[in-house]
């Protein structure tokens, strides 16, 4: 599947502009982590992964991560790739197997701490990441009732699963929303004009 196909497939499920600035953003997350992680020869994939992992979730809130194998085999996607994408909702959604792969382990983490971080920017003046220091986000991801749809719990864990201590994913993910951040407003705005 190209990417150009895989937006045309995630907006004709997903109509809300802040589901796909969402999907956008994991994309470019997940890209620039295939890079930092050694796996840039699978990046392609990887960001496929994240720009469709919410495939299923605007149509079916309710049975996220059920509603989207299908959607994704009507695709011919296949399975390896579906599982990847269910695997963000493990210990959430019904059904979503435990991320094994590093890919999966770190779209699991990364997917809950983009919104927390999105939700942070816009509060900012400059309603960005560029200038987000790190104690800045501790202090948001410590407030509990800030952005409270984000589960601190999976982003903990994620971060258990990686091997990585909080600050570390909290770092990477920053520098990766930093480096994806203009090209994901400029997606918009160009999508936007199209939809």
């Amino acid at each position: 599947m190209t990417r150009d196909e895989a937006i045309a497939l995630f907006k004709a499920h997903n109509r809300e502009p802040f589901h796909l600035q969402h999907a956008l953003t994991v994309e470019a997350v997940m890209r620039w982590f295939a890079a930092d992680q050694g796996f840039a020869g699978d990046a392609e994939r990887w960001s496929l992964i994240g720009l469709l992992h919410d495939i299923d979730f605007g149509e079916s809130p309710d049975r996220h991560c059920e509603v989207a194998p299908g959607i994704l085999r009507a695709a011919g996607l296949d399975e390896a790739f579906i599982r990847s994408v269910v695997s963000h909702g493990y210990g959430l959604c019904k059904g979503s197997p435990k991320p094994e792969h590093q890919m999966e382990k770190i779209l699991f983490a990364a997917d809950e701490l983009t919104g927390l971080i999105g939700a942070a920017a816009l509060m900012r003046p400059s309603k960005s990441v560029q200038d987000m220091e790190l104690k800045s986000l501790k202090k948001k991801f410590k407030d509990k009732s800030f952005a409270a749809g984000c589960s601190r719990e999976v982003i903990a864990q994620g971060a258990a699963e990686l091997g990585w201590e909080l600050d570390m994913l909290f770092e990477k993910t920053l520098e990766a929303m930093r480096s994806a951040e203009p090209g994901v407003r400029a997606e918009m705005e160009r999508l936007q004009g199209t939809a």
